[in-house]
């Protein structure tokens, strides 16, 4: 990982102090570079000059967890797609259901800061004995026989089917790709996907390859609300 710190020099301090971005760390990542920013008391994640998430609020990440979760008697073993700055995961270990948790992650640099600067946004959860972290391409893992079963599936590992962080990415939403999701899910279980915008083809997707679908809007300080959906009791 090639980094360089620069948000403890005076100008950083003070660029940081009012709300402008400062490039903390830089890292050569799995998909290219991935850079973590301070802007006030926040962070930010950029990958290939793209904004991908923030430690401002979070709700819909903790919402994407808690309604896959919802009406699971535990145990429930739950997989994250994408640690990012670490909401869903710390919401999992709050649901009294959840008795275990992988997160998949194939950033090494993501994992790190949050033995950092992201700690306190996932509460110091990778050392929970409830997580395991996977560090690998989710497109592995499900791909992989041996992964499985789980109760809910929970995937934010892009800006959602129609913004896809790496173009390879895009896989995950098509139909073999659902395919292989279902295959994850325990008879009980819950594919939960977050995306920043309304997918209607990918909702279409959904539809008919599940007997139950649900998007659940979630209202955001500004533009069109993120989106949540919720799929179940796979078909054929």
């Amino acid at each position: 990982m090639a980094a360089g710190t620069v948000g403890g020099t005076a100008a950083g301090g003070a660029a940081a102090a009012s709300g402008e971005p400062v490039v903390v760390e830089r890292a050569a990542g799995v998909g290219g570079e991935l850079v973590l920013r301070r802007a006030g008391a926040h962070y930010e994640i950029i990958s290939n000059g793209v904004f991908l998430m923030d430690t401002r609020n979070g709700e819909s990440e903790r919402i994407l967890v808690r309604t896959a979760v919802a009406g699971l008697d535990g145990p429930v073993r739950l997989l994250i797609g994408g640690l990012g700055v670490g909401f869903s995961l710390a919401e999992a270990l709050t649901l009294p259901a959840v008795a275990h948790v992988t997160v998949v992650e194939r950033e090494p640099a993501v994992v790190g800061w949050h033995a950092g600067p992201l700690r306190p946004w996932s509460g110091g959860a990778l050392d929970d004995p409830r997580v395991t972290v996977r560090r690998d391409d989710l497109l592995d893992v499900v791909a992989d026989p041996a992964a499985g079963p789980f109760d809910a599936l929970c995937l934010d590992i892009d800006n959602g089917p129609d913004w896809t962080v790496t173009p390879g990415n895009a896989r995950l939403y098509a139909p073999a790709g659902l395919d292989r999701l279902a295959r994850l899910l325990t008879p009980r279980g819950v594919l939960a996907v977050w995306s920043a915008n309304a997918a209607p083809a990918f909702e279409a997707l959904l539809r008919g390859r599940f007997a139950r679908v649900e998007a659940r809007p979630v209202p955001v300080p500004r533009g069109e609300p993120d989106v949540v959906y919720l799929a179940s009791r796979p078909t054929g």
